[in-house]
This record gives C-alpha cells, structure tokens and sequence, in this order.
C-alpha cells in the first residue's frame, strides 16, 4: 500500500473537487466552501488513509456527500456556470462563428445544469473529468451498471433538448 501525502496525493485533487461540487450546487462560492470542507474532512481522517484503496475516490465522495448536505440544507437557487470561464473559441473563426459557438457551449451547459443530480454528477466524472464506471460507481456509491444507465439518460436528455432547440428555436 502506498504512503499517501496531503501535499502530494489530495491537494492537487482541488479542481477536480471543485468542479464536481460546482456540477451540484451550481453556485461558485458554494463550490469553494465545500472544497474546503472536504480537504479538512480528508486531512481530519488521516488516520484511515492506510486502509484506502484510492484517495481520490475517498476525497470525491466526500466532495459529493457534503455538496448533498449543503443543497438539502439550503433553498438554494439555481445559478448558471457563468462564472466559469469559457474554451477559447478557434481563433481562425469569424467573430460571429465565435460568439455562434460561445452560446452553443452556454446552453449545453445549462441543459447539463437541470439534468438530476445523480445523472449531472455520473457526466461531469466521466465525460469531463475522464474516470471509468468503476471509479465512478466507488464515488457515487451506485453500481457500474447504474453509472451506464445515468449516463446514457443524460446525454440522451441533452441530445434531444439541444435537437429540439436547433430545430424549433425554442
């Protein structure tokens, strides 16, 4: 088993807590407290370090218990991810292919925003921070096989609102 160090093995964890904390809040500030939370609840069980498979899994299902918490403790309101700043658009484009493509990001973004909880949180793990259904399901504390399933249904739910927006305009 391998020594595990706060400096080296979970602090640079930070940005990948924040935005799975970001993907359930859906607010900034939020995100922060709960990465702050997190990091002193990881360093506070120290102690159980050696009996953990994978910190990185410890410390993001901490991240999402507490992101939990907080939403269910407060009435919160939903809030964009204005606040994150955007990809650069390709430079080769037109301003307005740019500005064409800046609004196409926004809206999947806030499609991705209403999606479940289970579901918003299954995506942002897999399609944006790149872990396996087993990392996942470890993280969520669900089976693999309902890691899939939630998946399937988000990208679905965004496929099609973004489908019918593009067709329809609405």
């Amino acid at each position: 088993m391998k020594k595990i160090s706060f400096r080296h093995d979970v602090l640079p964890l930070k940005d990948v807590l924040y935005r799975l904390a970001l993907r359930i809040t859906l607010n900034h500030e939020e995100a922060q407290d709960v990465v702050q939370d997190t990091l002193i609840k990881v360093w506070n069980r120290r102690d159980e370090w050696s009996g953990i498979e994978s910190i990185e899994a410890y410390s993001l299902t901490i991240c999402r218990n507490l992101s939990l918490d907080r939403m269910k403790n407060k009435a919160m309101h939903s809030e964009s991810l204005d606040s994150i700043p955007l990809e650069t658009p390709d430079q080769g484009s037109s301003p307005y292919e740019q500005m064409l493509q800046k609004d196409r990001l926004d809206l999947v973004r806030r499609m991705v925003n209403t999606l479940p909880e289970k579901q918003r949180s299954c995506m942002q793990l897999r399609d944006f921070e790149g872990k396996s259904y087993k990392e996942i399901a470890a993280i969520l504390q669900i089976s693999e096989d309902q890691v899939k399933v939630n998946i399937f249904r988000a990208r679905q739910a965004v496929k099609q609102r973004y489908q019918q927006i593009e067709d329809h305009g609405l």
